[in-house]
């Protein structure tokens, strides 16, 4: 840590934390705090966004500091949105609950106390003192061994000053009751026409008879945890993605289900139990098939389908399908940015696609770049369809090829509500993919709170299989579309898109945060779609009809955050990194150190992108731009530094920043970005 974190250092060398601004406070009871108020306790901010998993990660982390410093240690939540929907009060509340925050949040929808910290990625951390100065600044995760080191010091610091005033956290919990789903996330439909419903939200599975009302059985205690057991004892934690596979690999391996037991990193596996005629109903057994239940970090091996895969970590799976193609289940590793494969006959693990970097970057899927995908689905020609819902994207993965490309989105910070020609379209963090069987791509537009539909129309020469007849009776293909007028809402019916692109249009709106969903049995001829309508704790039947399609342009969007401006000249970007107290770098497995720097437009950097091993870079700027993002992405390792240790414990640290930069003559030429500080 610099000097200015070093709680060694006096505290006259500590900068004041500033006021903490916003539009309001939740957890407290209504309660507004302060600084002020908080003087006396350790106060770590966490700068978050509840879209983004690395702040999920974040949550979990500091869960055992919360508990160990319940008397000491006050943890202050900063939402700070980069989505359009995350600034609404309302989501923001649910997502609260969603993910068991159980700690004071201000919401900081204009960035406000952002700004005021110079907070410059999500998530980032910041420790004040019993004073309330300045004492540490972290971005990224996997600090919480820093961050526990540091805390053990200022409350130190306190007693011997007298400045530490101990006592529990100003937090005020609303009392939650069961229901049948809470937050559901993904479903399943089983052979015998029963649904299997994730209820993330109360960490347990929901079998529901084929009504979709009707519950036959619920698998889990309903505590976070893990513990494999019957439907009674067994304990999962936020599960997501579920799978039914095929019959006769079930009928091999002995269960049913694959489970990507996500904030457990685990992937589990479940034989459903059923009634039988004349005879005792079945038992239901879950087991772990996967996932040492630690989080994949930085420097931990990735798996190349061999050895045990319980013994890899794993991170935050959210979402299964199955390849025809590779015969093995397909995984979005959604916490580390890769697509993953689990054979559950072999019981083989590996990664399939990613590099661990975050963003949109198609091509040879062993380079490909990725952000957060949440959702899959295979086409009916064997590809395999991903949201990718960091970049409000929809991807596609050839598993023939080893080739992706891109039907929908532009990048981490663009998004939007717009139909039309994929260029222009925009999506906001889809959650889930479908694929219907006349090849089309239902979107679960979770940001929307849409039902959108991609179509690919064929190239110039390849004839067109939309005119075959549809699967889902009464939906339109693209061969049908035509254009009308405009309506008075600024909506039109679909039209025609050109041959050879993607074409997109919305068939259901004011869905809340739908993030799943799977063809029904048509209704009166027309086709359905099985919905998870996560914000409203239910499933639902959504009907998509060719009367419903309509092109809506609400405009594309891009994440607001505060401009830096930088001059003209040559621009030298620092990654501030300090191995922590009692570390040292650590070279034994090659450099020690790597950054990554590209920009938004591309061409804006004439000079200094690319991977190099330095923390200390050099840029040139095309002046024909003004404006643009630049991404950094950085990593350093550290182990113990003592030499009588034979076994030094490691950290690798990372993080992504995009920064927004505005040319202007005058302002500074270098710009510091702390990785830990």
């Amino acid at each position: 840590m610099n000097a200015s974190s070093d709680p060694s250092t006096p505290l006259t060398a500590r900068a004041h934390g500033t006021a903490l601004r916003g539009r309001g406070w939740l957890n407290t009871g209504g309660a507004e705090l302060d600084l002020e108020s908080l003087r006396g306790k350790i106060v770590l901010l966490d700068f978050w966004t509840f879209c983004c998993v690395n702040c999920l990660h974040v949550l979990d982390e500091l869960r055992p500091l919360e508990e160990k410093w319940a008397d000491e240690l006050v943890v202050v939540g900063v939402h700070s949105p980069k989505f359009e929907f995350e600034k609404d009060p309302e989501a923001l509340a649910a997502n609260i609950e969603r993910y068991e925050v159980s700690h004071p949040v201000i919401d900081d929808p204009e960035l406000e106390t952002w700004t005021a910290y110079g907070a410059r990625a999500w998530p980032t951390l910041m420790v004040l003192d019993t004073h309330g100065r300045i004492a540490g600044n972290l971005s990224g995760e996997g600090h919480a061994a820093n961050l526990d080191q540091l805390v053990s010091e200022l409350v130190a610091e306190g007693e011997a000053d007298g400045s530490l005033r101990r006592g529990p956290a100003p937090t005020v919990l609303t009392e939650r009751t069961p229901q049948t789903l809470r937050f559901p996330s993904k479903l399943a439909l089983l052979p015998d026409g029963r649904l299997v419903v994730s209820d993330a939200g109360q960490h347990r599975l929901v079998v529901f008879q084929n009504d979709g009302v009707t519950v036959d059985a619920i698998i889990g205690t309903g505590l976070r945890g893990h513990a494999d057991g019957d439907e009674e004892t067994a304990q999962f934690a936020e599960p997501n993605g579920v799978l039914a596979l095929p019959a006769e690999v079930a009928e091999e391996v002995g269960f049913d289900l694959l489970v990507a037991d996500t904030a457990s990193h685990r992937l589990r596996g479940v034989k459903v139990g059923q009634d039988r005629l004349l005879r005792s109903r079945t038992a239901t057994e879950v087991t772990t098939l996967a996932g040492t239940g630690e989080q994949w970090m930085q420097g931990d091996a990735l798996p190349r389908g061999e050895g045990d895969a319980r013994t890899y970590s794993l991170s935050t799976p959210w979402d299964l399908t199955w390849s025809h193609v590779l015969g093995r289940a397909v995984i979005a590793m959604a916490g580390i940015h890769q697509l993953w494969t689990f054979d559950p006959v072999t019981g083989a693990i590996m990664v399939l696609a990613g590099t661990t970097q975050e963003g949109l970057v198609d091509g040879p899927a062993v380079t490909s770049w990725w952000a957060q995908p949440s959702g899959l689905d295979e086409l009916p020609d064997g590809r395999i369809v991903i949201a990718d819902s960091e970049t409000s994207a929809v991807r596609v993965l050839d598993p023939r090829t080893m080739q992706v490309s891109t039907l929908v989105g532009k990048g981490l910070f663009d998004f939007g509500h717009v139909d039309g020609p994929a260029d222009v379209a925009r999506l906001q963090h889809p959650l889930a993919v479908t694929a219907l069987p006349d090849g089309r791509i239902a979107v679960s537009d979770t940001y929307n709170g849409a039902i959108r539909i991609i179509e690919e129309a064929p190239a110039e020469g390849e004839g067109t299989a939309t005119g075959a007849i549809s699967a889902l009776p009464g939906v339109v293909s693209l061969a049908d579309l035509s254009g009308v007028a405009a309506t008075s809402d600024g909506e039109t019916a679909a039209a025609p898109a050109t041959a050879g692109e993607a074409h997109v249009v919305t068939v259901a709106t004011d869905l809340k945060e739908p993030s799943d969903a799977i063809v029904g049995p048509p209704v009166d001829g027309i086709g359905q779609l099985i919905v998870v309508e996560s914000g409203m704790h239910r499933i639902t039947w959504v009907p998509v009809a060719k009367a419903a399609e309509r092109l809506i342009d609400k405009g594309a969007q891009r994440s607001e955050r505060p401009v830096t401006e930088v001059g003209p000249g040559p621009l030298t970007v620092r990654v501030l990194f300090t191995p922590p107290a009692g570390h040292k770098l650590d070279d034994s497995l090659g450099p020690s150190t790597q950054v990554t720097i590209s920009t938004t437009p591309s061409s804006m950097l004439t000079s200094g992108a690319g991977v190099d091993t330095d923390l200390e870079r050099t840029l040139e700027l095309d002046p024909a731009y003004t404006e643009g993002v630049l991404h950094v992405s950085a990593r350093a390792a550290s182990c113990d530094a003592d030499p009588t240790v034979e076994f030094p414990a490691c950290h690798m640290h990372q993080q992504d920043w995009g920064v927004p930069i505005r040319i202007v003559e005058g302002a500074p030429t270098h710009l510091d970005l702390s990785l830990l500080a």
